[in-house]
């Protein structure tokens, strides 16, 4: 492979692994994907979130240096996918009295969106807010501007995750000297991938069925209505067949190849016995309960986790996707659970994406996420050439802050949808806030010290002791100029 001088790097931080991916995107919007790397992350980030900074910053980098290696090329940024149980989304409403019969100004409206990101949640960060629609007078509006009106009110969901987990994710980049190109959502990159625009109109619920975790998207008129991690997945249906007086690889195992997420009472053969290993053997009903236990625990968690005024507004479904999605007669039992009739399971993201990995060509939906991630990627990733026949771990990177961005810093209002600050950027940002705030104020003090300026020197031309002397003076003129 001759080594690449362009290309997109997307890391993904999932409960199970963590997966690296290189792809170059061509003119006609397909991408081909030059490098994938996949390591376990099990032990130190549990539900999509890090509990351990160093194994994680020591696994970022060894998927950094195993791509770098595949690549011939130097990495010099990332983006990356942030997901895990403690997100959430909360609405908030923030409302502007205006004087009468003001237009409504765009300036107006971003001052509505800073208020609302200026929010402050115990022990959570707002990582993104997604505006659901403005209300002008009575009536809801996607673009408020140029409309006439004595009240503004902005609706907005707000998506939060805990500061903590926030702060360790950067902190991870931070020590590994990785630069950060770009933070998304990993759950709305997902979605943009998977998800049709007509599922998305006409209102559906995206289901992410991973090894931890189930996350929920719901949309409706093209937006985002909530978004939610349930801290339940694959896992917790192996640990509950392990039950069964076996290891959890074996329960692993039993799962891929017995577990379905439904079966018909009647098609239960009660003599019917799946082997553990070559001695042991369990009743198949019993498995069957044990699987459809769990499975429906998740699904009831899922579907409670939609709002209710969104039950009959559905018209594209439920969409499964992750590798929960690939168990037998998964969309019955969605199907049963929540009554909703249309179900699709997204296999592969609906871009086009050219491959040899087998972990990609399967089309089983473990790779959907990071895919997506990839697709949302713009920025160059490639540095100079490497030398692959060097040793992959000998030049170890000191822990540095991620190098500065070429970009200007951006105000909130400045993000994009599903776009979120990094630690370092939300820092530049406020710096240049306060620098702007003092030139504002230093040109007003200015402006102010004038203006007494000018008042003092109108007050001492308007003075009785100066106009005394002009009378003087022109008086003493007049008899100069009469001699």
């Amino acid at each position: 492979m001759v080594a690449a001088k362009e290309f997109i790097v997307a890391i993904e931080l999932g409960s199970s692994k963590m997966t690296g991916i290189a792809g170059q995107k061509n003119l006609d919007g397909s991408i081909n994907v030059l490098a994938v790397v996949k390591e376990s992350s099990s032990s130190f980030i549990r539900k999509g979130v890090v509990y351990n900074i160093d194994k994680t910053a020591q696994c970022l980098t060894s998927i950094i240096k195993k791509l770098e290696n595949q690549l011939k090329t130097e990495i010099t940024q990332v983006y990356v996918g942030v997901g895990g149980q403690s997100i959430r989304s909360v609405r908030n409403i923030i409302t502007k009295d205006l004087p009468s019969e003001t237009i409504v100004t765009q300036d107006m409206v971003i001052e509505l969106m800073d208020a609302n990101r200026s929010m402050t949640y115990q022990d959570q960060e707002i990582l993104d807010a997604a505006v659901q629609e403005y209300k002008v007078g009575s009536q809801l509006q996607l673009d408020p501007v140029g409309i006439q009106a004595t009240r503004l009110e902005g609706n907005f969901l707000n998506i939060l995750e805990r500061k903590a987990f926030y702060k360790n994710l950067n902190k991870c980049f931070e020590t590994a000297g990785i630069r950060v190109a770009e933070m998304y959502l990993a759950p709305l990159a997902l979605a943009d991938s998977v998800l049709t625009e007509a599922e998305k109109r006409s209102g559906c619920v995206l289901v992410d069925l991973g090894a931890d975790t189930t996350t929920v998207s719901v949309y409706s008129k093209n937006i985002l209505r909530h978004l939610a991690v349930i801290p339940l997945g694959g896992n917790n249906i192996t640990k509950d067949i392990a039950t069964l007086q076996m290891e959890e690889s074996d329960a692993e195992r039993m799962k891929l190849k017995y577990a379905s997420a439904f079966t018909d009472n009647n098609d239960i053969d009660n003599d019917l016995k799946y082997s553990i290993d070559t001695e042991r053997q369990i009743e198949s009903r019993k498995f069957i309960e044990i699987v459809e236990g769990r499975l429906e625990e998740i699904v009831e968690n899922v579907w409670f986790q939609v709002p209710s005024e969104y039950y009959d507004k559905l018209l594209g479904g439920i969409i499964l996707t992750g590798g929960g999605s690939n168990m037998k007669n998964i969309e019955q039992a969605f199907t049963n659970h929540t009554h909703v009739e249309k179900i699709r399971v997204a296999k592969f993201v609906t871009q086009t994406i050219l491959s040899n990995n087998e972990d990609i060509k399967s089309h089983n939906g473990m790779m959907n996420t990071v895919l997506g991630l990839l697709v949302k990627g713009d920025i160059n990733c490639a540095g100079d050439g490497v030398d692959p026949n060097g040793d992959l771990f000998s030049t170890k990177k000191e822990p540095s802050a991620p190098a500065a961005d070429s970009r200007q810093p951006r105000q909130a209002s400045e993000i994009p949808q599903g776009v979120i600050r990094t630690e370092s950027e939300k820092k530049a940002a406020d710096e240049e806030k306060r620098r702007q705030q003092e030139e504002e104020e230093r040109i007003k003090r200015e402006e102010e010290e004038a203006e007494r300026e000018r008042i003092a020197a109108e007050r001492r031309e308007n003075s009785f002791w100066n106009k005394a002397i002009k009378g003087i003076k022109k008086f003493g003129k007049s008899m100069i100029e009469e001699e």
